[in-house]
């Protein structure tokens, strides 16, 4: 029945709208304010005559429903208002969750940006840092004088492996191997950022997970180990 009814609606709107042409106006209503309001009139009584035979009548149990769906809507929005400031919160407790994933402690326009990453279960602090617009997940290792990249993950960011040279030496946990320089466009871990890094990449297995090194840390303003945690300010 509501079918029909909503039809009805939309068949006297357009009946209304091409009878008043000449004058450009219904009742007071400009010809495009006229058709929204028949059509969302429509679909009212069409959804709300579906809602009344789904519910057979209980209303209260449509209330309910009602009030639910409004509360859940008013809930998104809240979300929504406040992403900026909720960010923040998020990203700490996925960083106590998940040891090694980088949080925003502060971000000031009168100080410096701050993230602070949790030591793994290892003993390694480890970070997701992006390079090249590419997540990988690199271990902090202030021994190293750059970042020094797996072939895996320099394939990853993006990084011709077939044109490195790999002529300059270095020494890892496997022992000494040789690695080829280049530098990445762009190496952040939050809203850390700097560009044109300097880097190496390493022969095929001789290391097991990619590191951060002091090419990326020294040119930050600081960075702190304060017992499980690491602070870096950008």
């Amino acid at each position: 029945m509501s079918a029909w009814v909503a039809l009805f609606i939309l068949a006297l709107g357009a009946v209304l709208l091409i009878a008043r042409s000449d004058t450009g106006t219904i009742a007071g209503i400009d010809a495009e304010s006229f058709g929204y309001l028949a059509l969302g009139l429509a679909l009212i009584v069409y959804l709300g005559g579906g809602l009344l035979t789904r519910y057979g009548g209980r209303a209260s149990a449509m209330l309910r429903d009602a009030v639910t769906w409004l509360a859940l809507g008013l809930g998104l929005v809240t979300l929504y208002t406040y992403r900026d400031d909720l960010t923040p919160i998020a990203a700490r407790v996925v960083g106590e969750l998940l040891p090694g994933t980088s949080m925003v402690v502060e971000e000031s326009e009168d100080g410096p940006t701050q993230v602070k990453i949790r030591r793994r279960l290892d003993g390694h602090f480890a970070a997701t840092a992006t390079l090249n617009g590419t997540p990988i997940s690199m271990v902090v290792d202030t021994g190293a004088s750059t970042i020094v990249l797996r072939p895996e993950d320099a394939k990853k960011a993006g990084i011709d492996l077939k044109g490195l040279s790999f002529t300059v030496p270095v020494a890892t946990a496997n022992g000494r191997t040789m690695a080829a320089r280049m530098k990445l466009g762009k190496v952040s871990i939050g809203p850390l950022d700097r560009k044109n890094v300097e880097a190496l990449v390493a022969q095929p297995g001789t290391l097991s997970q990619s590191l951060l090194g002091m090419s990326f840390l020294s040119r930050l303003r600081s960075y702190e180990f304060t017992g499980d945690f690491l602070t870096l300010r950008g």
